[in-house]
């Protein structure tokens, strides 16, 4: 994952290879495989450099193929399925080693004028007054805070906290649910695509988290086996990535060694800015297959 604030904008610096084909570099990381908010990032800024500027992403799904190589840069392959009067959509295929790994769907709107309504943010602490997410993965898995700091320096991501530890009121009916905070961990270009990207970047850091928190494990432990399928997000409002966002998650279901997980990203002041959806791999390792 990115160590530096720099070394996550790079990301999205893709080379452009041929027409409407891109290449992602990798960042230096000690985890196994690409992590699937860097892809889905990544594609998104391909589909974009494809877009006329006025347009907006409003919404994009991706499905988690196989797991990414993180030695090797990917290419993105951006075809054009649509381009209508007021939306234009995009089809991303991403490969490494001449397969895909990882499908994208994203779809533009030129903005206009039209009714608006939305839910509520949740009253919370400010982000201030929240550990960070290394303090509380340290506590959970006996891991420093530092070695979980060296992968994530590039997100500033605050715990508020879950409905199994507290800072989430408990409700039997809703068991699965957590809040972080989250921004860059630095001033961002005033480029509308690039704080899109890392909000797709960082939607998937905490979100599967989620399904776990009522069978008291975590993302990470030695005993699971969890990765992302799919993922899906909707932009309703603009935002900057580089100011305070809200990740109020939820759970609806975990079966059949999946988990399904929900949420809604506010800005401080309570604008509804993004809906997400993914659903992903959370199975049990039994000690021999360790």
């Amino acid at each position: 994952m990115p160590r530096s604030f720099d070394e996550l904008i790079g990301l999205f610096d893709l080379e452009r290879i041929d027409d409407n084909l891109f290449r992602g570099r990798q960042p230096a990381t000690g985890l196994q495989r690409v992590f699937g908010g860097q892809v889905a990032g990544q594609a998104l800024m391909a589909a974009s450099r494809t877009i006329e500027p006025e347009r907006v992403v409003h919404s994009l799904h991706a499905y988690f193929l196989r797991p990414g190589d993180t030695s090797v840069p990917i290419v993105y392959d951006v075809e054009f399925t649509r381009d209508g009067r007021s939306f234009n959509t995009r089809r991303v295929v991403a490969r490494q080693h001449g397969q895909t790994i990882f499908y994208m769907s994203a779809s533009f709107h030129l903005p206009e004028p039209g009714y608006d309504h939305q839910d509520a943010m949740p009253g919370v602490p400010d982000p201030e007054a929240c550990p960070t997410l290394g303090d509380v993965l340290a506590k959970v898995s006996g891991r420093p805070s530092a070695a979980w700091g060296e992968e994530w320096a590039a997100l500033d991501v605050r715990y508020v906290g879950d409905s199994r530890r507290g800072g989430v009121a408990k409700d039997p009916a809703h068991p699965a649910q957590a809040r972080v905070w989250f921004r860059a961990a630095g001033t961002l270009p005033d480029d509308q695509v690039l704080h899109h990207c890392v909000l797709a970047y960082s939607s998937d850091l905490t979100l599967l988290g989620a399904t776990l928190v009522p069978h008291d494990t975590y993302i990470g432990a030695p005993d699971l086996q969890a990765t992302s399928l799919d993922h899906a997000i909707w932009f309703h409002r603009p935002f900057r990535a580089d100011e305070w966002l809200l990740y109020e998650q939820a759970s609806p279901s975990a079966a059949d060694s999946r988990g399904l997980a929900t949420g809604q990203i506010f800005t401080r002041d309570g604008r509804l800015v993004a809906s997400v959806v993914q659903e992903g791999l959370i199975r049990q390792v039994p000690p021999r297959a360790r």
